[in-house]
């Protein structure tokens, strides 16, 4: 099934009727990526309040915020549902520490890019190994880079189908429905990080400073991107 199909068997379905649409057309072929962000809290609780058949997982690159991780226990405590946890491969991890050293990914483009191979990436493509559909949080005003994509798309360097049910939603209107459903959400929100990854890698930013701005701040803007989602940094 292509993206043209799905787009007419979901037609005007939109939030949780569309996850369901999707978890009844891909059974058991669906996992939705969640970085506790604000985003992924609204997605978490539109699968965990109406038991949508779609499988859970997390890319825990080892240097989270602690506002993250615990976030992350209040998530499992609201829902009583598992989310499946993906790690660095640990020779992979080892051997780029031992060579680099810890923070070898403010030194250049390709350490970072590096870092984030083996952090995320890798251990993305085995938690998306033989699924389907791909659910993200993704929202089309967080970089210039994500303007040119649709709620629908296939990711040709994940070779997955990705569907993104926030697309068209905007930060603030993400945050307003957390607090209208008392959905938790990670504090740093509320302290200038519209976007948060890495500690290390991730700074509040200033008024009038893009999206993405505290994102690899110290590298140029058109490549704040981690390769995640098929998009070159």
């Amino acid at each position: 099934m292509n993206v043209k199909e799905i787009k007419e068997i979901i037609g005007e379905k939109k939030g949780v009727e569309l996850l369901k649409t999707i978890a009844s057309l891909f059974p058991n072929e669906v996992v939705f990526s969640t970085s506790f962000g604000i985003e992924d809290q609204v997605i978490t609780e539109w699968i965990g309040k109406n038991n949508i058949n779609i499988e859970i997982f997390t890319l825990d690159t080892g240097r989270l915020f602690k506002e993250t991780y615990s976030l992350w226990s209040r998530t499992l405590e609201r829902h009583q549902l598992p989310i499946k946890t993906y790690t660095a491969d640990t020779t992979l991890l080892e051997d780029f520490i031992s060579r680099k050293g810890p923070n070898s990914f403010y030194e250049s483009v390709e350490n970072r890019k590096e870092c984030c191979r083996i952090r995320k990436i890798e251990p993305l493509q085995r938690a998306i190994k033989g699924k389907k559909i791909w659910v993200t949080g993704i929202r089309s005003d967080q970089s210039i880079n994500r303007h040119d994509m649709d709620f629908i798309e296939y990711d040709e360097a994940n070779q997955i189908l990705k569907i993104h049910p926030l697309f068209d939603w905007t930060f603030e209107e993400v945050k307003n429905y957390c607090k209208e459903q008392h959905i938790p959400y990670n504090v740093l929100h509320d302290k200038g990080f519209p976007s948060i990854g890495c500690q290390p890698c991730t700074r509040a930013i200033q008024e009038g400073e893009d999206f993405r701005a505290g994102r690899w701040w110290w590298e140029d803007q058109s490549k704040k991107e981690c390769g995640l989602h098929g998009v070159k940094s």
